[in-house]
């Protein structure tokens, strides 16, 4: 709910106070556990997190030296977020008007984001519920008897409860420093353009590392607990390779709440920028983020939950999953080959990823501010783009020598040469769908050029020219990453590691090397996608508060360079969903083999009900995409409605003589989001149970114990492979759109206002909802799907 000032404050006519707006200020909203935390003494304060230290240092000791290490590159990396926090805050918030916009962005991100997690929540412990009940009544698995029941299905709802609250403290996190940064970001950009970059990124690298450190430490802290409460190794309770099983849990509660904050956020943003476009940009010709457009504060607000808070979200998801999948791997593999000290394989990813929070906290302090003022001597893109290979570079280095270290067995002495080649495979995977990403997204390149020029014959051949881009953006990284899914598994496979029979089992476990490696930059990667909301945001201040137009050059300069680091970072999304996904495929093959008691290591798609679970997977993906789109549709035709009343009504608007009424839209889009969001997002979670139960039973009626396994299996794999290309195609299409405009926006083909500038902004708004909303919903899908095939898999037999 929002306030009743939120609606309409109202401050005077514009002559009187031309650069004041509206006070949207409500209750500023702090987290309960924080608010909880700042009432504590200090004193008290310090005894209860020198206790926690204690009590990790003693869980890690008891687990394995490796897990202290990933415990002390934790807190010294949380230690350094800190730093890049005091030293983003420390910078100027610039004049009163800034800082009256910049508060009403956060106010309203903040309510948004309050409302928005308390529905979720309730959802989580909904279905947290379910899963207790399913766990209490379902087959028991070999390596979960020594459990029992009641154990494992308390241990499934902590793990799904604990990872759902730590992404929702990874998307409130990156929500946090974005609505704080970017009013200093607009600030230094009337000093220098350098500076301002330097703030965007290190306000992005904050988020990154709390992110990817919170990823890691979550999984590490519940396998030492689990480790230390069950016993592991000891005699008759469970063995260390089967102790990553319990985890899925974690995974899948990552999952859950990143695909509702993608969802909700998407909607809120894309349609609040929708409205601003069709109506401010088109109808009444006035400059994007103009203070006299009423949906404005709306469509910045929407970046930080949109952008800031889901993405957060999603790349904690993703670590997450590829952790607890590689460890499931790894496990198995140690198993079957009857490796005397699996630990090594088994701890593997969260050393890969402890060194990704060194290396990207590197890459992050490699780019300085300059004290030049004015425009950037060199490209914005560049410099990120130099900080990355810095990152790249070591993360070569940190992979090899890690190889060595963890995967070195005394049965296969070169195996660990494999798997570091696999992890190279892997990171240059990451850096070819960066590239990749880039050619078809910046205007500096021809596909988004040859779009820009589409747009001078009118708007329906801007959006055919859109839609065969995005179509054709798919072929090159389906290319890559079939060249390393069996590049990974053939040199996994041919490391040496056999098991009893002599046959080689590396190659599972040489696919998730080389997801990791592709992941073992996601911090620095995340901190380039951080960096595009807070410029756009910026821009959109500096915009409103009426600014220079010297001023407005530089930030639109980063904004677009903010537009393709966006775009890469969800290519590189795709990339690592679709080598986590094929690894959770596996692990899913192996848990069903492990409750089944029998082999199941193939699923063969000439069996009907298994070719139509295949079609239901497809068919999920665009009814979803569908479902998304709309509602981002349904939500902008009523912020349309909005704006034009108010232009109507109001005529004064345009001349500066009345205040739109800016909290109406904000209004309209928060509570829309939010009801829209459950439709699709109830698909993504209901359809593989549903599959899988139906066909369960229609199995165990006609003699094929297996079927529900195997038809949920055939929907597991066709959605990852048709997920896949559609994110592809509406992440690119919809980003290449963005900056054909950007593009005739600096003055080429008639710029501003002109006839094919108006074209352009059609297409861009017909790629708002894809880049923003059901491409990226679309990789959080299917991992989530992954995970809760996972989860619910005892069920299904």
């Amino acid at each position: 709910m929002m306030d009743a000032d939120l609606e309409d404050g109202i401050l005077g006519p514009y002559q009187d106070r031309p650069r004041t707006f509206p006070v949207m200020r409500s209750k500023s909203y702090t987290p309960l556990v924080l608010r909880i935390l700042m009432r504590i003494n200090v004193r008290v304060l310090l005894v209860l997190l020198f206790l926690a230290l204690g009590g990790l240092v003693y869980i890690g000791a008891r687990t394995s030296p490796i897990i202290l290490f990933v415990f002390s590159v934790c807190f010294i990396s949380f230690l350094f977020a800190i730093y890049l926090t005091k030293w983003v805050l420390a910078k100027d918030e610039g004049p009163p008007e800034m800082v009256q916009i910049s508060e009403a962005i956060r106010d309203g991100a903040e309510g948004f984001f309050r409302t928005q997690y308390g529905t979720i929540s309730k959802m989580a412990f909904v279905l947290a519920l379910v899963i207790f009940v399913i766990y209490l009544f379902r087959t028991m698995s070999p390596h979960q008897e020594s459990l029992g029941r009641a154990a494992s299905a308390y241990i499934t709802v902590a793990s799904f409860l604990l990872g759902a609250l730590c992404s929702g403290m990874a998307g409130y996190v990156g929500m946090w420093v974005s609505v704080r940064a970017n009013v200093r970001v607009s600030s230094a950009a009337r000093r220098s353009a350098r500076e301002a970059l330097q703030i965007a990124v290190r306000a992005g690298g904050f988020s990154a590392i709390i992110v990817v450190g919170m990823a890691v430490l979550g999984v590490a802290i519940l396998y030492a607990t689990f480790y230390v409460i069950l016993g592991v190794d000891t005699p008759g309770s469970m063995k260390v390779t089967d102790l990553p099983l319990v985890l899925v849990g974690y995974g899948f509660g990552a999952s859950f709440v990143a695909l509702f904050a993608q969802l909700g956020g998407g909607i809120y943003t894309k349609a609040a920028d929708v409205g601003a476009d069709l109506v401010g940009k088109v109808e009444q010709g006035i400059p994007e983020d103009d203070p006299r457009n009423p949906a404005v504060i709306a469509d910045l607000v929407g970046d930080n939950v949109g952008d800031c808070a889901a993405r957060g979200a999603d790349l904690f998801e993703s670590i997450a999953a590829e952790i607890i999948s590689a460890m499931i791997l790894g496990g198995t593999m140690a198993k079957r080959c009857k490796i005397e000290d699996p630990t090594g394989f088994i701890l593997f990813p969260l050393v890969i990823h402890s060194f990704d929070l060194v290396i990207s906290s590197i890459g992050i302090l490699s780019i300085r501010g300059t004290r030049d003022a004015g425009t950037l001597i060199e490209d914005p893109m560049a410099i990120l783009q130099r900080g990355y290979s810095i990152t790249i570079v070591l993360a070569v280095i940190t992979f090899g020598a890690s190889t060595r270290w963890m995967l070195y067995t005394e049965q296969a002495p070169t195996a660990w040469l494999n798997f570091a080649l696999c992890g190279l495979v892997g990171i240059m995977t990451a850096y070819t769908f960066v590239y990749i990403t880039k050619y078809y997204t910046d205007y500096k390149h021809e596909p988004v050029r040859t779009l820009a020029l589409a747009s001078s014959t009118g708007h329906g051949t801007n959006i055919i020219a859109g839609i065969s881009l995005g179509l054709e953006s798919t072929a090159l990284p389906v290319l890559v990453i079939s060249v390393a899914i069996v590049s990974a598994f053939w040199l996994g496979h041919t490391s040496g590691l056999v098991d009893e029979t002599g046959v080689p089992t590396g190659g599972l476990f040489g696919t998730a090397v080389a997801t990791m490696g592709m992941l073992s930059t996601a911090a620095y990667v995340l901190t380039m996608d951080m960096f595009g909301p807070i410029a756009d945001n910026a821009g959109g201040i500096v915009e409103m508060s009426q600014q220079p137009e010297s001023v407005r050059e530089i930030t639109d300069l980063l904004d677009a360079v903010g537009n393709t680091t966006k775009a890469t970072t969800k290519g590189f999304a795709i990339g690592s969903a679709a080598l986590a996904a094929f690894l959770l495929f596996s692990a899913y093959m192996d848990e069903v083999a492990s409750f089944a008691n029998t082999p199941f290591n193939q699923v063969d798609i000439a069996i009907p009900e298994v070719f139509v679970g295949g079609l239901l997977g497809s068919m999920l993906i665009f009814l979803f995409s569908a479902w998304a789109c709309s509602a981002v549709g349904r939500t902008a035709q009523e912020v349309v409605n909005e704006v034009r009343r108010q232009f109507i009504e109001r005529p004064g608007i345009m001349e500066y003589k009345e205040k739109p009424d800016y909290g109406r839209c904000v209004a309209i889009v928060a509570s829309a989001s939010l009801r829209e969001m459950i439709k699709p997002g109830a698909l993504a979670i209901i359809s593989p149970i549903a599959v899988g139960f139906m066909f369960r039973w229609l199995g165990h009626f006609t003699g094929h114990p297996l079927l529900g396994a195997k038809v949920v299996a055939s929907m597991l794999m066709f959605a990852t492979v048709t997920g896949i290309l559609m994110a592809l195609f509406l992440n690119t299409a919809g980003g290449a759109w963005d900056n054909a405009k950007k593009y005739i926006e600096t003055g080429a083909l008639g710029g501003k206002g002109s006839d094919c500038h108006k074209a352009a902004i059609t297409g861009d708004t017909v790629g708002d909802p894809f880049k923003d909303t059901a491409g990226p919903s679309i990789h959080v899908l299917i991992k989530m799907l992954a995970t809760i095939t996972l989860v619910m898999a005892p069920v299904f037999l």
